[in-house]
């Protein structure tokens, strides 16, 4: 996949229209349709709906946008971070691996704050599925893993070799569009033979685990029906937010969308699932300012920061 392709359907969405798009990327129109039609064949559907005047992305090509923009900007960080370290070699640099929806909002957020308190350090994240961040975090790849836990379902087991700190709380909430009074389209409460949409996670997906116990005692799962499904919360927040279902997500993530109306709770607060945000560390990791990290969360008793 050529990377300009990303540039070419942000511009699009942008303008609507091909013929401004392409000449904002500085190509003909021909030249640009090509680019996009390329970007289609390469995912394997339509990003594009031409119906449409001006043009609109589909739900899949909304998706494809936001995920390539977060992928070029991580590119974009590691780039700038490991040039970084290079002209400054006596400067290490600590590398945070963290599931996706910690990543989004909550992380930049601590990370600030925990400056503020501790002092700046070189940092970079990777943000990924979790078991692939577990599995950086053992081949010593990565410093630390942050991960959700809950009453409902421990993630990361702690043992002497793998060490686990609270830094932060957060909560699952289940959300939907609102509809047209700003009632939610879909209600969680409502009559008990009406079905619901469900955009789930994948069940490999560790975040899932803290929902699906709620799930079945509020004995909702047979009203539920899945149409769509995702690792990723960030995808399952694009689904939501075009009206397709409800979907339990994190708090710091849709909190701006809730205040600005573009989703709704789909229930009562009681459905909301509390978690935790744990930062894990193998205890072997000698690195001295891994340690002074460890040492100075470790000994704060505001070790939320935010």
């Amino acid at each position: 996949m050529n990377t300009e392709w990303i540039s070419d359907l942000a511009s699009l969405a942008k303008t609507g229209n091909f013929s401004q798009a392409a000449a904002q990327n500085n190509i003909s129109q021909s030249a640009f349709s090509r680019r996009i039609k390329a970007l289609e064949n390469w995912v394997g559907t339509d990003l594009i709906d031409r119906s449409s005047h001006p043009v609109k992305l589909t739900g899949a090509g909304k998706q494809m946008l936001e995920a390539g923009q977060q992928a070029l900007s991580r590119i974009e960080t590691e780039r700038a971070q490991i040039r970084e370290s290079l002209s400054r070699p006596d400067k290490y640099v600590v590398t945070f691996a963290a599931q996706h929806s910690i990543g989004w909002r909550f992380f930049p957020a601590w990370m600030q704050a925990f400056e503020v308190a501790f002092g700046p350090i070189l940092s970079r994240l990777r943000a990924d599925d979790l078991p692939n961040c577990i599995a950086d975090l053992r081949r010593g790849e990565v410093d630390f893993v942050i991960s959700y836990e809950s009453a409902y379902a421990t993630c990361v087991e702690v043992s002497p070799a793998l060490q686990s700190l609270k830094i932060g709380i957060d909560q699952l909430v289940p959300v939907c569009k609102p509809d047209g009074d700003g009632a939610p389209m879909f209600r969680l409460e409502a009559e008990a033979d009406a079905t619901i949409p469900y955009l789930q996670y994948s069940p490999s997906a560790p975040i899932g685990w803290h929902v699906a116990p709620i799930l079945k005692a509020r004995n909702v799962l047979p009203r539920l029906v899945p149409i769509y499904e995702n690792s990723m919360a960030g995808a399952l927040r694009i689904r939501a937010r075009d009206g397709l279902g409800v979907a339990w997500l994190p708090w710091s993530m849709v909190q701006q969308d809730v205040e600005s109306g573009l989703l709704t709770r789909a229930a009562m607060e009681d459905w909301a699932v509390d978690v935790e945000i744990r930062l894990h560390r193998l205890s072997q990791n000698s690195n001295p300012v891994v340690r002074d990290i460890w040492h100075f969360l470790s000994n704060r008793r505001d070790q939320y920061l935010i």
